[in-house]
């Protein structure tokens, strides 16, 4: 589920960045131009309010969580993982000691406790250091944290909106934005992730916000509110993307 940057807009004069992004938008792609006016009060950050706060580990839980599951699966597994931390997201430290039955207990697979338990043991001996990667430009981070066995470049596109606020990110893996380009650009077809990209290109340098109006026109399409366009619709940092 894609959100705009956190960083971008709080650390950019809030209302004055989504403003200048939204007309950069709109200008450049005509079929955005139209999402946004007909959303002149979305907030592309209003769903994070429903999560807990979350650094880079944090989100990086909750995307792995979120692989190949709906947005209620993710939230109910999050949700008994807190229960099991006194109401809050574990630490890498915390994982690390925990055993590993606690998170099958809370829903997760075998597959998603060992790539979990990999990422914490590279943050806690060094071999990932947090401060560093968050000064790592988009491509650099990815390619970091995709050497973990587990994390591909969805489960890492989404951790940079959610824990640092990136502006420039796309998920072209995720199911559900492809369903949601379909249908938003008229096409007879599933995009594959070239396509998607190529399509990108012109929202730069304010992907994360463009892909915020798709994900809202297909939530909103899939819960009725608009009938007739994509099929469903999720969030962006929460499942259901087809890569990891």
């Amino acid at each position: 589920m894609v959100t705009s940057s956190r960083a971008g807009q709080d650390g950019a004069g809030g209302t004055g960045w989504l403003e200048r992004a939204r007309s950069h938008l709109g200008q450049a792609d005509p079929v955005l131009a139209g999402l946004i006016a007909a959303r002149p009060d979305f907030d592309p950050r209003s769903w994070m309010t429903e999560l807990p706060a979350m650094d880079l580990f944090g989100a990086l839980l909750f995307q792995i969580i979120g692989q190949q599951l709906s947005v209620a699966a993710t939230r109910r597994i999050l949700e008994r993982i807190e229960a099991r931390f006194a109401g809050r997201l574990p630490s890498a430290a915390d994982v690390l000691a925990a055993d590993p039955a606690t998170f099958r207990d809370a829903g997760l697979s075998w597959r998603k406790i060992g790539t979990l338990r990999e990422l914490a043991e590279r943050l806690t001996d060094g071999r990932l250091d947090p401060e560093v990667l968050a000064t790592l430009a988009d491509d650099e981070l990815i390619a970091a944290l995709t050497e973990i066995s587990g994390i591909g470049p969805w489960t890492a596109q989404g951790a940079l909106i959610l824990a640092l606020g990136r502006e420039d990110v796309v998920l072209p893996g995720d199911l559900a934005l492809r369903k949601a380009v379909r249908a938003v650009y008229r096409l007879d077809h599933l995009p594959a992730e070239d396509e998607v990209l190529a399509i990108a290109e012109k929202w730069r340098p304010y992907r994360s916000l463009a892909t915020a109006y798709l994900f809202s026109a297909a939530y909103e399409e899939s819960s009725g509110a608009r009938p007739g366009a994509a099929e469903h619709g999720q969030d962006p940092a929460a499942g259901g993307g087809v890569r990891r």
